[in-house]
């Protein structure tokens, strides 16, 4: 009998709880976005290791993994893809709109960056003999950002026209090709949402030097890029 009521009482706390409404916190979506993004980059063998690996480093509030651990590995004998080694590339280009797929490969391999990468990037941008370099850099960079935003800001730094120490800028036009670009790759994101926030930029934010900062759209609350 008393085992009975005490299955009883389970059963109605069950139901209680259940009755009670789901409350969604409102950065969920964004987040979970985000995971699967990186996930698919990654492409990790364990998952569910990989998932705790992530989520644990956004709760110490650090930058997530965006490669599988094994992976980090693999390539430690590679160097480290960053800004820095992007601006070495950047300024091998020495300000051409067009490189040959060739001669980019042979200046990856000179800053000893993994083989694997630069096809992954180039697999993503669908790029053949002749490759439009600032397309190739944004992706580039979109492996160290994860989100656009992040990408954008990395973009900026590496091309960044001011050496005096100040914010990265880079001029405004470049930043419209930029941003149109990672969006069309992307595929999350509507054109008139693109349109809607360069035209904001260009008449709400933009001086008459024609140059945008990183702040301009990281720390201005009305610009989302996402």
């Amino acid at each position: 009998m008393l085992l009975k009521e005490s299955q009883q009482r389970w059963v109605n706390q069950s139901m209680a709880q259940t009755d009670k409404p789901t409350c969604i916190p409102p950065e969920l979506p964004k987040m979970l976005k985000e995971f699967a993004k990186a996930a698919i980059r990654a492409q990790p063998q364990d998952l569910i290791q990989w998932g705790a690996d992530y989520f644990e480093a956004l709760s110490r509030g650090e930058t997530p993994p965006v490669r599988e651990q094994s992976e980090r590995v693999a390539l430690c004998n590679w160097a480290e893809l960053t800004p820095e080694v992007l601006k070495i590339l950047h300024s091998q280009v020495a300000g051409r709109l067009i490189v040959h797929a060739e001669e980019l490969a042979q200046m990856w391999k000179v800053v000893n960056l993994p083989a694997d990468l630069f096809n992954s990037v180039m697999n993503v941008g669908r790029f053949t003999e002749e490759i439009e370099w600032l397309k190739f850099l944004a992706l580039a960079c979109s492996a160290l950002g994860v989100t656009i935003t992040k990408t954008l800001k990395i973009v900026c730094e590496v091309l960044s026209c001011d050496h005096n120490g100040g914010l990265p800028r880079i001029p405004f036009s470049t930043f419209q090709f930029l941003y149109t670009y990672i969006a069309e790759v992307d595929g999350e994101i509507s054109a008139s949402h693109v349109s809607r926030m360069l035209n904001y930029i260009e008449q709400e934010v933009i001086g008459p030097d024609g140059l945008i900062t990183v702040n301009d759209f990281t720390q201005n609350p009305r610009v989302w890029l996402e």
